[in-house]
């Protein structure tokens, strides 16, 4: 008997569109932790985090019957993924507006816990081969100062795992523009790290 961990993410969905419950849990075990940590990259703050991937599951169950069988399920979640994470940043932008005398910690600026602290999924290979609290933080400043469409790329290549061609459609943008953007954000980080050459060298 096949085990859920055996098939592919699309088969799952097509046994989750046939009423199969426990398809959409084995989806969301496989998926959780690194759309986690993406939103929570892309938003700073825990609780926005949860609430996107929370809502993105919930917007997989709302639209599964609309889930075309020869789609890739990676694109179909992260685009879903990254379009709240969007709203997200645009309603906090907006009431930043509104009120300059919002504290600083509910705005994940500063305050709270910590990316360093938030410990990341052991998948995500940007800290796989991290030792150490003092490389693990210096990786989360590095990736703090990318350039916002570059660090997008960059989690969705080396957190969610995604190939340059899905970066693409979740991203709207050409793949040969995401390539590039990618290659950026490298360079970026291998000269932030570059004190730890082996890390750096594992990066290339």
């Amino acid at each position: 008997m096949t085990s859920r961990f055996d098939i592919s993410d699309e088969a799952l969905m097509v046994r989750y569109q046939r009423g199969d419950k426990g398809a959409f849990t084995a989806l969301v075990r496989r998926h959780q932790g690194a759309l986690y940590n993406f939103a929570f990259r892309q938003l700073r703050l825990q609780s926005a985090a949860e609430d996107v991937v929370q809502e993105a599951f919930v917007r997989v169950v709302q639209n599964a019957a609309d889930f075309k069988h020869e789609a890739r399920f990676t694109t179909w979640v992260y685009t879903i993924t990254r379009n709240l994470c969007i709203d997200q940043l645009r309603k906090r932008a907006l009431r930043r507006h509104a009120s300059l005398d919002e504290s600083r910690s509910d705005d994940g600026e500063a305050g709270g816990p910590t990316l360093g602290e938030q410990t990341a999924d052991s998948r995500a290979s940007v800290e796989r081969d991290a030792t150490g609290s003092e490389l693990k933080e210096r990786i989360v400043k590095a990736l703090d100062t990318l350039p916002d469409e570059q660090r997008e790329v960059f989690l969705l290549r080396e957190i969610g795992g995604l190939p340059f061609k899905e970066i693409a459609e979740v991203t709207g943008i050409a793949e040969n523009t995401v390539k590039s953007r990618m290659r950026y954000a490298l360079e970026r980080l291998q000269e932030a790290l570059a004190e730890y050459e082996e890390y750096s060298r594992a990066l290339r």
